[in-house]
């Protein structure tokens, strides 16, 4: 990693558009975890059902891997800020569904995984929007600190997401969807008020060919694509956080309060490693850095598994945050960086069906898994499966593993000299 003085790591939030974008993403990434928490806790005492906790993730994964593809040639053709404010807006529909399902009194779960769809439809169109509109809001010499700070930021959501979600829990999960409400209408005006550079604005019609071409450019470039599966992979096997709920009740006897520290502790890892690599970003070493990181992930997670003490879990999910965030930056930057803007959508796509792969399909994953062996054993088999899947992929993509500076520091480095 470089040293950075730390105020070269906060420049960019003189930005306004991107302090705009930032206050949006928060605010909303906020709202969402809060909702998750109320959630899994609501229908896990409606059901007690270890599969309908995987259910929740399999409702927001379904339409979001039918509608991915497409959102992402929208985010290329139509004005990604646009997207992202719509995207929003159904997120605040969903969450006066759920409320309203509430205050109902009704003892039969389908209509939230109903909801639940409606949002993952919402977050499919909403995801690679997001990704490539970052680029746009900030000059490239500082996409790097930009990446950084964005990813602090969601970060601190997630970690006071779960928090704020368990202690109003407390009041039912009514006030939980009140409070998430008010703070997604805020993130709606906020980046409203954005105003994004002129996007590469793609003029090609919906079909398989032009849909597909983020899959193609991916597939044809052995570093982002052995970075962007090592994460589906690894995270899908290790998804333990879908069982958190029943991990609190069960083995660590916590309730909502619990719970929430439980969800914050990952995001409490991951911000402070993100701003770490804001004010020391990678710069050598590249592969070595992100396949470390995910072996992290997978040990963590068995040492997850292995405790009952709930300060050792809060410690080993705070491990698993950090090293997962590693990967992540990794992965973002060679993806965004490597990408030409007109098709960015299109790839931010097909990275975003990877990363809602790992994540919704590995809480289905994880669910089944506890319902078949039982949560500790399960929570066990997603550890070492994660750090098998590290250990083949530095055999099947040597390239990653070995890569020493990202691509295009070696493209400018090239251009210096010749100049």
């Amino acid at each position: 990693m470089s040293v950075m003085s730390p105020s070269s790591g906060f420049r960019i939030l003189r930005n306004r558009n991107f302090s705009f974008y930032l206050s949006a993403r928060v605010l909303g990434t906020l709202a969402v975890q809060m909702q998750s928490v109320a959630i899994g806790w609501q229908v896990y005492q409606m059901t007690g059902s270890l599969f309908d906790l995987g259910l929740i993730g399999l409702a927001q994964f379904a339409p979001f891997l039918v509608l991915i593809l497409l959102a992402g040639h929208v985010a290329d053709r139509y004005n990604r800020r646009n997207i992202i404010i719509a995207c929003l807006a159904v997120q605040l529909l969903c969450g006066a569904l759920l409320l309203g399902f509430t205050w109902s009194g009704a003892r039969v779960v389908w209509p939230v995984f109903a909801v639940l769809v409606l949002f993952g439809s919402a977050r499919a169109f909403m995801m690679p929007a997001t990704q490539a509109v970052l680029k746009n809001m900030v000059p490239h010499e500082h996409f790097g600190e930009a990446v950084a700070l964005s990813s602090s930021a969601f970060h601190v959501a997630v970690i006071l997401g779960p928090v704020l979600g368990g202690l109003l829990y407390v009041f039912g999960p009514d006030t939980v969807y009140l409070a998430a409400g008010a703070l997604l209408a805020a993130s709606v005006v906020l980046m409203g008020l954005t105003r994004a550079a002129p996007q590469a604005i793609s003029s090609a019609p919906a079909t398989w060919h032009t849909v597909l071409e983020g899959l193609r450019f991916v597939w044809s470039r052995p570093i982002m694509l052995g970075a962007i599966s090592l994460d589906l992979f690894a995270v899908l096997f290790g998804g333990a956080t879908a069982l958190l709920p029943a991990y609190a009740h069960d083995v660590l006897q916590a309730g909502p309060a619990g719970l929430g520290l439980l969800r914050t502790a990952p995001g409490v890892g991951a911000a402070l490693c993100s701003v770490a690599l804001a004010f020391h970003p990678i710069r050598r070493h590249v592969g070595a850095w992100m396949f470390g990181g995910v072996a992290v992930f997978g040990l963590a997670t068995l040492a997850l598994g292995l405790t009952s003490s709930f300060a050792l879990a809060l410690a080993a999910l705070f491990v698993l945050g950090a090293g997962d965030m590693v990967s992540v930056y990794v992965r973002h930057l060679l993806v965004q960086f490597e990408t030409p803007d007109e098709i960015r959508g299109r790839v931010s796509a097909v990275n975003a069906v990877f990363i809602g792969a790992s994540n919704e399909l590995g809480e289905f994953e994880s669910g089944i898994t506890a319902g078949w062996f039982g949560l500790v054993r399960a929570i066990l088999f997603g550890g070492a499966a994660t750090l098998a899947v590290t250990a083949l992929w530095i055999v099947k993509f040597p390239v990653l593993a070995r890569m020493d500076r990202f691509p295009h520091h070696d493209s400018e480095e090239r251009s210096r000299k010749a100049g």
